[in-house]
């Protein structure tokens, strides 16, 4: 049986100025750095010669998130990514304790937001006692969507 969700893949142009955004913006802590390749990762990811620089990041309750920059062979990035209703996995959701503290550090590092900040009805989504879901949509610099949600009065 799963116990927890592990870590969250997210793979990456430019794995310094990646780092720096999930650390300075969204307040993860590196923990951990290096090369990955050899046949156990050409075997689990099926690709061959497989070289990559990784880095590790934590700092949340759940899942790290893991930045992978392949080094070999070069991927592609397909159309559609940050459109919400593209097929499979479309975004990574970030509770935070201050909606509108993070949204304004966002602001100071030129992250554009998808919307204002929307409170979702209380019909549709339940409430966590007398708090209220807000949330908002944004990319990080390469394009992957991302959301910051929070539960308060």
């Amino acid at each position: 049986m799963v116990s927890a969700i592990d870590h969250i893949n997210i793979v990456v142009d430019d794995i310094d100025s990646m780092s720096r955004f999930y650390s300075d913006v969204i307040g993860l802590s590196v923990f951990k750095k290096g090369r990955i390749s050899g046949d156990w990762v050409d075997r689990i990811v099926g690709l061959k010669c497989v070289e990559a620089e990784v880095v590790f990041l934590s700092g949340v309750e759940g899942p790290n998130i893991e930045l992978l920059k392949y080094l070999a062979p070069e991927g592609m990035r397909p159309d559609g990514l940050t459109t919400p209703n593209t097929k499979g996995l479309r975004h990574i959701a970030f509770r935070v304790n201050s909606i509108h503290g993070i949204v304004e550090a966002c602001a100071q590092y030129g992250v554009s937001l998808r919307s204002e900040i929307q409170e979702v009805p209380t019909a549709q989504v339940p409430e966590e006692g007398d708090r209220k879901k807000r949330l908002v949509y944004f990319e990080d610099p390469e394009g992957t969507l991302l959301e910051f949600c929070s539960y308060e009065p």
